[in-house]
């Protein structure tokens, strides 16, 4: 049923659908990727345009209705009820420009779009490991992605914004033309406005040496990969960038039979150098043991997601994470120990090096950028258990304990892999930065209507 304005259920114009709870259409539209927070807003934008989201944030504005912007759903802060929600999916057009080396995404573009479109012009964006990620949102929070070690983080390439501010305005924002804004929206989130399009700077790579080196936990003991992982780490160029996870797979039919019930801790490594040079500059960590899995071989760059092969089904998970300026080995031990086959559930453990061009100033908000790795851990939600929050207050529980040893070298949390807890904002900047970006928040968005996020008001 076709109406005029979003004050009825099921509203749409010709450009513009306005959708309510009860309306058909109205569960799809909020589907994504993170299905353990339930979001019910009061009104739905599914926005086409800019025009569109223009129109529901002064809608919001009017109404005194917070606001929220979901494109893959990847990121959900936390379950939300009421307010609005403009969501972007619609917005995926991807133009790259091959002479200036750049790509605009809208608001709604997963990296596996942008990583073909440029690819076909021999350059590469700095995605993450997940080619569903909305390559928007990700950048937002700052973007570690496949080679950024090397290049840095993703929201260090972007060369302007247009963004739709709590005031209604369309903004075209540059270093140049709002160098505090610029700054701010990179790496504050969602605070500061709705981001409609991003203009990023790509890399000249078409193809790396890289994959994964995976080990059976059981029959190699996960410290001593551990171990001999941190010390390799000391070893490699800046090319080099790499991770290292530890895991128990589900004994469940959709899993190949390869993995499953099995504990695994894994190494991925992406390099840009020659594949002989990654040959010998891995050679220390095939040394390690015998590989359930080596996968380490030179491929094109739109093979890159293999290297992590990050689940591409919707699911319910909760997570934390810690940057560190050092590596309590001890701790990291523990951590990986309690989270094992010992575990009462099934909990991911990932351990990134960082340094190299990540650690390099940039004129944008992203923090801690002296931390030598991230440390971070994800499990599955029991959706009965959640319902009631209680699922959620256990694994807090369990991260505040298993966590505890890499403490005192902590430095802050990442926005991008806090996997929900929306609450939980302590941590992700530190005092200075969030500071300036509470400043930015009271003067473009003084109501606070974009606070469905991480808030930094």
């Amino acid at each position: 049923m076709d109406f005029s304005t979003p004050d009825t259920p099921g509203a749409r114009t010709e450009q513009r659908l306005v959708l309510r709870p009860g309306d058909a259409g109205y569960d799809d539209e909020l589907a994504g990727f993170q299905t353990g927070f339930a979001q019910r807003p009061d009104v739905v934008f599914a926005a086409s345009g800019t025009d569109d989201v223009v129109a529901a944030v002064a809608y919001a504005a009017e109404a005194g209705l917070p606001v929220g912007v979901q494109a893959t759903g990847h990121g959900l802060p936390d379950a939300s009820h009421g307010g609005v929600l403009i969501t972007t999916r619609r917005m995926d057009e991807v133009v790259v420009d091959p002479e200036a080396r750049t790509v605009r995404v809208g608001a709604g573009v997963r990296w596996g779009q942008v990583v073909a479109a440029a690819a076909e012009h021999g350059l590469a964006p700095l995605n993450g490991s997940a080619p569903s990620v909305g390559a928007v949102s990700y950048t937002l929070g700052g973007g570690l992605g496949i080679l950024a070690r090397e290049f840095g983080y993703a929201a260090d390439h972007v060369r302007s914004l247009d963004v739709v501010t709590a005031d209604g305005a369309v903004r075209h924002v540059t270093a140049e033309s709002e160098p505090e804004l610029f700054w701010g929206l990179l790496g504050g989130g969602a605070n500061l406005g709705a981001v409609t399009a991003l203009e990023i700077g790509l890399v000249p790579v078409t193809r790396l040496y890289g994959g994964a080196l995976a080990f059976d936990g059981r029959a190699v003991d996960p410290a001593a990969i551990l171990r001999a992982y941190t010390a390799w780490t000391e070893t490699v160029p800046d090319e080099v960038t790499s991770s290292v996870a530890a895991l128990v797979y589900p004994d469940l039919p959709m899993l190949p039979e390869a993995l499953r019930g099995r504990y695994l801790v894994t190494v991925r490594v992406a390099y840009t150098g020659s594949a002989e040079d990654g040959e010998r500059l891995v050679a220390p960590l095939r040394a390690i043991g015998p590989a359930h899995e080596d996968s380490l071989r030179e491929l094109p760059y739109t093979e890159s997601h293999t290297i992590h092969s990050d689940p591409d089904f919707p699911h319910a998970y909760y997570g934390e994470s810690r940057m560190l300026d050092a590596l309590d080995t001890a701790g990291l031990e523990r951590l990986v120990s309690l989270a094992g086959p010992a575990a009462d559930r099934m909990h991911v453990v990932q351990l990134n090096h960082l340094g190299g061009a990540l650690a390099r100033p940039a004129a944008n908000a992203v923090p801690h950028r002296d931390a030598r790795w991230l440390l971070r851990i994800l499990s599955p939600l029991d959706g009965a258990a959640d319902a009631a929050g209680t699922d959620r207050e256990t694994l807090r529980e369990f991260y505040a304990d298993a966590l505890a040893g890499v403490e005192r070298h902590t430095v802050g949390r990442s926005l991008n892999f806090t996997f929900g807890g929306g609450d939980r904002t302590e941590g992700l900047y530190d005092p200075e930065t969030r500071k300036r970006l509470a400043g930015l928040k009271a003067l473009y968005d003084p109501a606070n209507l974009f606070r469905r996020n991480y808030d930094v008001r």
